[in-house]
């Protein structure tokens, strides 16, 4: 669709990046994709995931016709934004764990005991703390830091039973209780996975006293920058996507799909919720559809 950006995640994550580009984009139409099949991702080997992000994302821009792609995805802008950027013939935007930003809000000044050095948290699946690019991260950006890492597949599915308007505060706390405890002097937590952005409402209201940072503002600012098309045109509606594991009983569409070779099918709501995804869609603007594509899941 002409003027139209493609936000892709694992699942409901990516909606957190989704509300930023939708301020910076009022009126342009929004293709949101879910890869529910192969949710979630921190638990796939990063080579087959790198070679499914890159064919699930090139397929979905051949049809669906966007001018932009947004990866809002840690783990998809880690390890397939390059090949991407090699493949598409549209700018592809990525995002990163905003350590920088926390990072920059402390002082460099010279500390001699390094037990004694300012502490932030980073907060993320565990294949992304683990990775050698948030090693870079940290050692580029918060060298004068000790960077407190947990990584929690965990979080991801709590978010995504939070937008499907479940009551997760115990979970939380059994989660990032011990760890915030342990911690005391840390004041300011990266959230390092799109999905953690959902959480943010509870999370404030169960620590206050925690600066609870990511990097949604930064890939909306980056997606205006590089964007080719019109950003006064369309009607600020959104189109929801997911890749399929069973069949829904209630899966919908506003318009009649036209017959393409990502045609409607089949869906399930029991880890990636696509109808929490659905209702957030609504409460920005109006949703032109909301439908499976017929991607193959894959191994």
């Amino acid at each position: 669709m002409k003027h139209s950006i493609l936000i892709f995640d694992s699942g409901v994550g990516g909606l957190s990046i989704l509300s930023e580009i939708r301020q910076r984009f009022p009126r342009t139409h929004l293709h949101y994709l879910m890869d529910c099949a192969w949710f979630p991702y921190g638990i796939r080997d990063d080579d087959a995931l790198q070679q499914r992000i890159v064919d699930l994302c090139r397929d979905s821009v051949d049809e669906l016709q966007p001018v932009l792609l947004v990866l809002a995805c840690n783990t998809a802008s880690t390890l397939a934004l390059e090949a991407l950027r090699a493949t598409l013939k549209i700018p592809v935007v990525g995002v990163v764990p905003a350590i920088k930003v926390a990072a920059d809000q402390i002082p460099r000044t010279r500390i001699e005991d390094a037990a004694a050095a300012p502490e932030i948290g980073l907060l993320a699946t565990p294949a992304t703390v683990n990775r050698p690019y948030t090693e870079r991260l940290i050692r580029d950006f918060a060298p004068h830091c000790i960077v407190n890492r947990l990584g929690s597949s965990d979080l991801v599915q709590l978010s995504e039973d939070w937008m499907s308007g479940r009551d997760i505060r115990p979970q939380l706390q059994a989660v990032l209780g011990g760890w915030l405890t342990g911690h005391p002097a840390m004041t300011q937590v990266v959230l390092g996975c799109t999905h953690f952005p959902l959480l943010r409402p509870l999370l404030e209201a169960l620590w206050p006293q925690v600066q609870w940072i990511d990097s949604g503002q930064a890939v909306a600012a980056q997606s205006s920058r590089v964007y080719p098309g019109d950003p006064s045109a369309g009607d600020g509606s959104a189109s929801l996507w997911w890749t399929p594991p069973v069949t829904p009983v209630n899966a919908h569409s506003d318009t009649q799909p036209a017959a393409s070779p990502l045609r409607a099918t089949t869906a399930h709501d029991a880890q990636c919720h696509w109808q929490g995804a659905e209702a957030y869609l609504r409460r920005l603007g109006p949703v032109h559809s909301a439908r499976a594509l017929s991607i193959p899941p894959g191994p």
